[in-house]
């Protein structure tokens, strides 16, 4: 386990296996370190700039350069990596280029991190973006692999202020978390069954405070559920809903945590394309996110009731499969008409809001990975937001301190009369098969079911899984995107 140390020492004594460096550059593109690294490019006096040069490195955002130590530092190794002009320096390329940073370290036992940690929001970024970027899914290899990264030693001037300690504990927190979130959405499919979903978020949970309910089929079906119950129809592994509740005795306010817990999506009989399939493992990456966000908020002990809502479920192809055109009960009593089976997340997610909504919470937030135009409509690493004004808005603002990138779409009144209307058979229609504002569709349909509470929803089916190679902080496959924005949402409601 890497443990994280806070530390205010010049950061060319620190005896370590690398040291890392900030460079920024300046008028005429001159190589500057940042504050932390100075004594580090002091100690190799005018030699330094030159070296970095003659490496190719000219401190760019995220370009990397690493040489031996030597005689001037303590560190067997010098890793610099670039920070791009120093007058447009933010938390978030800070938070972005201590990953990079990590996953350019080698077999190193140690490090130091002489990176911007002066204030609490720097310091924070250095360890999430650190953290996250020594992420790696190594579970099902034989044996697993392990790092051999020990310590971690964070250079702050600030090292004994009271805000800049609470900022390194709580990332470290964030990280953690979120590393499970991770770990679930790359799991497979054949191994993360709903059922086994179940039993490991109740294991995660067990003695944090988050008190854990399973729902099984069989409650289901005595509940109504049906919108949940016709997704899981086609699958040998039956459908579920987690029930979590962490309720402190000063808590002042409550919301309502809702995830989407496709386990895997096959499309149904409105089958995918053979090559969008092989990452829907990664179809449950908001279940695990509020799972991931509830254990941070219980640690921290906010003084808010956050009720969690997860329904877990199979989408599969069989004989007894939902079939286009079948017509569902949910548990609000509405009938819906399911034209597409691959939309099937809306279905499972309008139990579980009717849930929340009956709890009657201060607000409810929704994270799923639900439509894929909403990845067409902005790209893979920027989140899809729908809500009223002011939760849409508390929303953004959290996203600002935490650097998940989100952008507000709106649902037209259009779109919510097609889902109220369209349908000849039922109260409701599930999908309408026009290409161009589907997501919109999906957020009108979902707000339905909401009462009328405060809501937001958070379409994370671009930046949740990421297919390519990593970037920035951010790893291959499961990101555990929206963990840190929903966190963050929490606390603020605390006040």
């Amino acid at each position: 386990m890497t443990t994280y140390t806070l530390r205010r020492a010049a950061a060319e004594k620190v005896r370590t296996d690398v040291v890392v460096v900030g460079i920024t550059t300046g008028k005429g593109k001159a190589l500057v370190p940042v504050p932390a690294s100075r004594s580090v490019a002091d100690a190799y006096g005018r030699r330094f700039a030159p070296m970095l040069a003659s490496l190719g490195f000219r401190g760019s955002f995220g370009e990397v350069a690493q040489f031996p130590g030597g005689d001037q530092v303590n560190a067997g190794r010098v890793l610099a990596v670039g920070l791009g002009p120093g007058d447009d320096l933010t938390a978030e390329k800070v938070r972005r280029a201590a990953g990079i940073a990590a996953r350019n370290l080698g077999n190193a036992a140690s490090v130091a991190l002489a990176l911007p940690a002066e204030e609490a929001d720097a310091a924070r970024a250095v360890v999430e973006g650190f953290g996250t970027g020594l992420y790696r899914y190594d579970a099902l290899r034989t044996p697993p692999a392990s790092s051999r990264l020990a310590d971690v030693v964070v250079l702050s001037e600030a090292a004994r202020r009271a805000d800049v300690v609470d900022a390194v504990r709580r990332a470290q927190l964030l990280v953690e978390v979120a590393d499970e979130a991770r770990d679930w959405v790359n799991t497979p499919g054949n191994v993360l069954v709903p059922e086994v979903f179940a039993e490991q978020i109740v294991a995660a949970v067990k003695g944090t405070g988050i008190e854990a309910e399973v729902l099984d089929a069989d409650e289901l079906a005595r509940l109504g559920c049906g919108g949940i119950l016709g997704v899981g129809l086609g699958s040998a592994a039956p459908p579920c809903l987690v029930r979590l509740r962490y309720a402190p005795a000063d808590a002042g306010t409550s919301v309502a945590l809702v995830g989407k817990g496709i386990t895997y999506d096959s499309g149904g009989l409105t089958i995918k394309p053979g090559g969008s399939m092989s990452h829907m493992k990664s179809d449950m990456a908001g279940a695990a996110a509020v799972v991931a966000a509830m254990k941070a908020v219980a640690a921290a002990k906010v003084p808010v009731t956050v009720t969690g809502y997860l329904p877990l479920a199979e989408n599969m192809i069989s004989g007894s499969a939902m079939r286009p055109g079948d017509v569902l009960t949910t548990l609000s009593g509405k009938t819906v008409e399911v034209l597409n089976t691959d939309a099937e997340g809306r279905l499972i997610l309008a139990d579980a809001l009717t849930m929340a909504a009956q709890d009657r919470p201060d607000s409810i937030v929704e994270v799923s990975t639900l439509t894929g135009p909403a990845v067409v409509a902005l790209g893979d690493r920027i989140a899809a937001l729908f809500g009223d004004d002011e939760t849409v808005a508390a929303i953004e603002a959290c996203a600002t301190r935490t650097g998940e990138l989100f952008w507000r779409l709106p649902i037209p009144e259009e779109q919510r009369d097609s889902v109220r209307t369209e349908s000849k058979v039922a109260d409701l229609l599930q999908h309408n098969w026009v290409r161009w504002g589907s997501s919109l569709f999906a957020a009108a349909f979902l707000e339905v079911f909401v009462e009328g509470l405060p809501w937001a929803h958070l379409d994370i089916a671009g930046p949740s899984y990421n297919t390519g190679g990593p970037w920035g902080h951010v790893p291959s496959g499961g990101t555990g995107f929206a963990t840190a924005t929903l966190v963050e949402y929490v606390e603020s409601l605390a006040g």
